[in-house]
């Protein structure tokens, strides 16, 4: 166990910490000067309801990062539990550009023309809205132009301590006042 008070911070203790947090699984896509480009991406959040934004975290080196900023639309499929052989494909560096999407059932989206998973449990469409400098990363926010859902609701594909994994849902929800004390 590392030292909570050591001020020095170590890489491989920041590594293992981020590895602890599960999160959702996506494929983020582009199409720029008539090429697809994915990439697999669990960096990725809401930002804001109004304006409708979410923001995905892209490696500088990623071929995907340059691509996404000179198409200026990207799409987002929200991976179910079925696409993990998808998720890895999607993150495998160095795959071939060219017919990449074969390999996964997929559909254009109509607002962008990108690529969006059909095993996918949501889709997202969006423009950037903005791009920040994220260290060794951008930070790609965009709005979304376009959002939709398959029903009836799969089980989510999760990533945590760099394995897939599933949901075991519980009874309790944020929405119970007295599950975990009152606000």
């Amino acid at each position: 166990m590392t030292d909570p008070l050591d001020p020095a911070l170590d890489d491989g203790a920041f590594r293992a910490a981020l590895g602890r947090f599960a999160s959702g699984v996506t494929v983020v896509s582009t199409v720029h000067e008539g090429v697809d480009h994915a990439m697999t991406a669990s960096a990725f959040c809401s930002v804001s309801m109004s304006p409708a934004l979410v923001l995905v975290c892209v490696d500088r080196t990623n071929r995907f990062h340059d691509a996404a900023l000179a198409s200026g639309t990207w799409g987002v499929s929200i991976l179910s539990e079925p696409a993990a052989g998808s998720a890895s494909w999607f993150a495998r560096r160095g795959r071939p550009l060219q017919d990449q999407f074969d390999v996964a059932p997929h559909h254009r989206g109509p607002a962008t023309g990108t690529c969006l998973l059909d095993e996918a449990q949501a889709w997202l469409e969006c423009r950037t809205w903005r791009a920040d400098d994220g260290g060794d990363h951008t930070i790609l926010i965009g709005e979304v132009l376009r959002a939709a859902t398959r029903e009836p609701d799969p089980s989510p594909l999760l990533y945590y301590r760099s394995h897939y994994g599933s949901l075991v849902r519980s009874t309790a929800s944020e929405k119970d006042r007295g599950s975990m004390g009152s606000a």
